[in-house]
């Protein structure tokens, strides 16, 4: 009887371990940080007006940053008189905190015209992690939105950012988060999460700041960063900080790299708006090293990201128009005319928030047509934000107004 009350015991500390370890993280473009909102059960079609409006506010602020949703929060990265916040609201749309996180980029010259907030939050359990466009990394308290850390990456790193300042969304792995404060010497850094604690600094190729959010590989061997700067694709051993290997690309003054690589079956894609445009990496097996598998310049899509689908990728370009391409030969296959702009996908539909204000609903399973679309009237300034999809409710930002659409079947 003594035994099998100790082994209930170890049996329940085990489970206890098991779920406390448990990570549950919502972050730019989904899951994976691919566009893919695994989500089913969602409307096959919109009213000509639109799905319902749940709710909406008007108080976040300037800025491009996405949401992100989690079981019962959204959290989302705006300006308040131009000071940088982190804003957390219910799911019905009631402001639970707005917490400072520094100056917000508000720009010169040209650049004046795109103030606010660049980045999207990530959220790893009960902590926040938000980046600022003058480079302010904080970790919060999900429930109250009190600040646990925060560092500078220009006073800290010696950084520097580029034009329209630090866009990149936080990236999370195990007891990491990476940030690129682009530093001669200081120029990708990895911090401990839960304190702020500088764990490695790389050189890498003492490149400048894009507008990239990094991503990881995950390999049996070992875990690679992946990230743009302006003039390379790098990858680094993710433990280490050490540079694996680099891409070099070729880019005009605005159009660099903006969009987050996407990794599947042991090949890396990207679409960046110039230069490269399309391309096809193979990865090494123990992640060393890449091969050019193919590249298509003349396919450079737009700074809004892109998806891969039933082995097509799809993004859209300055042509107005979306692209298709076979993810083998990189060659076109389709396309579709609609205005550029950020691309998603969920239940086997792809979704378009165009920077002329339309969302559009892409069905893609016989011939690539737009089902339905409507117009997002409310708001402030330029549609560059990414659309979000969790429990069958569309979120959209543009500029000061976030929107909360059902698209839930009934």
């Amino acid at each position: 009887m003594k035994n099998l009350i100790i082994l209930c015991i170890v049996i329940c500390a085990a489970c206890t371990q098991t779920e406390t370890s448990k990570i549950n993280i919502a972050q730019w473009r989904g899951e994976n940080r691919d566009g893919i909102y695994n989500e089913t059960g969602l409307l096959k079609s919109w009213p000509k007006a639109g799905p319902d409006l749940i709710w909406e506010t008007d108080t976040i602020g300037h800025g491009y940053g996405s949401p992100v949703v989690t079981s019962d929060k959204v959290f989302v990265n705006g300006e308040i008189d131009s000071v940088s916040h982190l804003f957390a609201f219910d799911l019905t749309g009631n402001l639970l905190w707005a917490s400072p996180n520094g100056k917000a980029f508000m720009g010169e010259g040209f650049s004046a015209s795109f103030p606010g907030s660049r980045s999207t939050p990530t959220i790893v359990n009960n902590l926040a992690y938000a980046i600022s466009g003058l480079g302010r990394v904080a970790c919060y308290e999900t429930e109250t939105g009190a600040e646990k850390w925060a560092i500078d990456m220009l006073a800290d790193f010696n950084g520097k950012y580029n034009y329209f300042g630090f866009a990149e969304s936080p990236l999370v792995d195990e007891n990491r988060i990476f940030c690129l404060p682009a530093g001669k010497d200081t120029n990708i850094v990895a911090l401990d999460r839960f304190t702020g604690e500088t764990l490695w600094i790389s050189k890498g190729l003492s490149d400048t700041a894009s507008y990239c959010s990094p991503m990881i590989i995950n390999l049996p061997t070992r875990k690679i960063l992946v990230t743009f700067t302006i003039h390379n694709l790098l990858g680094l051993d993710a433990a280490t900080g050490e540079l694996l290997w680099s891409h070099k690309q070729k880019i005009k003054q605005f159009n660099q790299p903006s969009n987050t690589p996407i990794f599947k079956d042991g090949h890396l894609y990207y679409v960046q708006p110039d230069g490269n445009g399309a391309v096809k990496l193979a990865l090494a097996d123990d992640g060393t090293s890449i091969t050019e598998v193919w590249a298509e310049p003349s396919q450079a899509g737009t700074f809004t990201g892109f998806v891969i689908k039933d082995g097509k990728i799809f993004n859209t370009t300055g042509k107005l128009k979306m692209e298709i391409r076979d993810i083998n030969s990189g060659q076109i296959t389709d396309s579709l005319r609609v205005k550029s702009g950020s691309v998603i996908t969920a239940d086997n539909m792809i979704y378009c928030y165009s920077d002329n204000g339309s969302v559009n609903l892409i069905n893609t399973t016989d011939s690539v047509n737009i089902v339905s679309k409507f117009k997002i009237k409310k708001g402030t300034k330029e549609h560059f934000s990414n659309p979000v999809i969790k429990n069958g409710v569309l979120y959209i930002r543009h500029g000061n107004t976030l929107l909360a659409y059902n698209i839930k079947q009934e």
